[in-house]
């Protein structure tokens, strides 16, 4: 239901008020003043506060705005025995999610909780959604109509409308976690939250914190209790990428999860009570893993009921066509520019490609293309010279959106033109600079040596001759 903090100097109201609400299920905190009902905010997770307006200490709308500054997304009800619209007037001002009047009904007291709650849900999960947006590479749709990428289809089909842990198998660039959202998005579950996580991107105790949360003082910096991952998912689906890198003593508090769905935060006593269904994703062969001792056999038997193989991208070639035209879909509009077609020449040199990256590598070729050509017809020229390139065949010839190294210029081929070179290099540095700064143009102009200005003149001298490079 929800975790509320109650704050009021009487110990009577404090009483009625968490009986009424522990009884239809929601986990009650008190305190009596101001100062502790602040600390209990930066101490612990809420999903709603409702506060006297007079305390010993201070006055309600103090803990309005302790509770803004420290959880926007917090919602605060108001409580008073002396209801004025004025006094509603300001506490709404000051960020109150409510106001409620004493004496009050049981059921209307209630009903405020609960919606107090759901409004600091939804917030939550805005502000996730808005985290994430961006992130997604196209979605859950995916895309070709070849066998091995029907057979994918069909087993999500078939266990997503289950609670089934699935074990996703496939090399890097695959695209596992499109199937795993494929899989949220067609399971009851689909309205409640997807929360991703690489296991490989933390070290060990900080993934068991972001995975199980932690208590205040668990560890040097834990100067608050958080909520985990888990706790996130609530209701929802956990998808635990990289599953292969997880130390083996987190194996075995997943493991526990996945038994009796109960979570221990890192430095608590207390369990807690979770409903999450998990996906997990991998590059490695845990078989082969567990027969090392690098992980867990009875962990891989739990994760592996329903297994599930992502096919590389060289395994069917017969979607390259349809795969093609929706990232270039995308690679258009995330660099606002008309889209562009791929020549019959230039598919059939992708054909020949072996594609280590599968799915994000064409992702980025495509992109590539697009920012080095400004062609409507992107050509083989459009690709860099070692993709679908025949063993021995030479190079193809410098320019047309290619940047080389000064190493294969021993030899100057038939129609090079030094200043397509320098001028196509000159805008892969800015971009790449761009990125390293994160599209803040000062900071990229100190990381290449040139003024704030000269930048600036450059990336205009290029965007204006319709090559198209990020601005802050």
């Amino acid at each position: 239901m929800g975790r509320i903090l109650i704050i009021d100097d009487e110990a009577h109201m404090r009483r009625i008020v968490s009986a009424n609400l522990a009884r239809e299920g929601f986990e009650i905190t008190d305190a009596e003043s101001v100062a502790e009902g602040r600390k209990r905010i930066l101490a612990e997770d809420f999903d709603a506060v409702f506060v006297d307006q007079f305390l010993p200490d201070g006055r309600g709308l103090e803990i309005v705005a302790s509770a803004r500054e420290a959880d926007p997304t917090l919602s605060v009800v108001m409580l008073t025995a002396m209801a004025t619209v004025e006094l509603a007037v300001q506490a709404m001002r000051s960020g109150a999610f409510d106001f409620l009047a004493k004496p009050f009904e049981p059921e209307v007291l209630l009903s405020v909780a609960q919606r107090a709650c759901d409004h600091t849900a939804l917030l939550r999960e805005n502000r996730r959604l808005k985290r994430e947006a961006g992130q997604h590479e196209g979605g859950t749709k995916i895309s070709g109509s070849s066998d091995a990428i029907n057979s994918v289809r069909a087993t999500i089909a078939m266990v997503a409308p289950t609670s089934a842990t699935v074990l996703i198998t496939g090399e890097t660039g695959t695209g596992k976690e499109l199937v795993a959202r494929a899989i949220h998005d067609l399971s009851p579950r689909a309205q409640r939250p997807f929360v991703p996580v690489n296991c490989a991107a933390f070290a060990e105790l900080l993934l068991e914190s972001e995975l199980f949360g932690h208590e205040k003082g668990a560890f040097t910096g834990a100067d608050r209790s958080r909520q985990g991952l888990f706790e996130a998912a609530n209701e929802g689906t956990l998808f635990l990428d990289e599953i292969g890198e997880m130390s083996l003593t987190a194996q075995a508090k997943l493991l526990r999860v996945l038994t009796d769905g109960q979570i221990l935060r890192v430095g608590s006593t207390q369990h807690r009570k979770v409903n999450v269904r998990v996906l997990v994703a991998t590059h490695r062969n845990l078989a082969a893993m567990v027969e090392e001792g690098r992980f867990r056999q009875d962990l891989y038997y739990r994760l592996a009921i329903v297994p599930l193989a992502v096919p590389a991208l060289r395994e069917r070639p017969g979607d390259l066509p349809v795969l093609c035209e929706r990232l270039s879909q995308q690679v258009a509009r995330d660099l606002k520019v008309p889209q562009r077609r791929f020549a019959p020449e230039a598919l059939a040199r992708l054909r020949g490609y072996s594609f280590p990256g599968n799915v994000r590598e064409l992702r980025n070729i495509i992109e590539r293309a697009y920012i080095l050509s400004s062609d409507e017809v992107l050509g083989p020229d459009s690709l860099a010279p070692s993709i679908g390139a025949l063993p021995g065949a030479p190079l193809p010839r410098f320019g047309a959106g290619m940047c080389v190294t000064c190493d294969k210029l021993n030899t100057i081929p038939e129609g090079f033109e030094l200043s397509k070179l320098l001028e196509e290099m000159e805008l892969t540095i800015i971009r790449n600079a761009l990125k390293a700064a994160d599209g803040v143009q000062a900071e990229a102009a100190r990381k290449v040596g040139l003024s704030r200005s000269m930048f600036a003149y450059k990336l205009a001298k290029y965007t204006n001759r319709g090559k198209s490079a990020p601005s802050d």
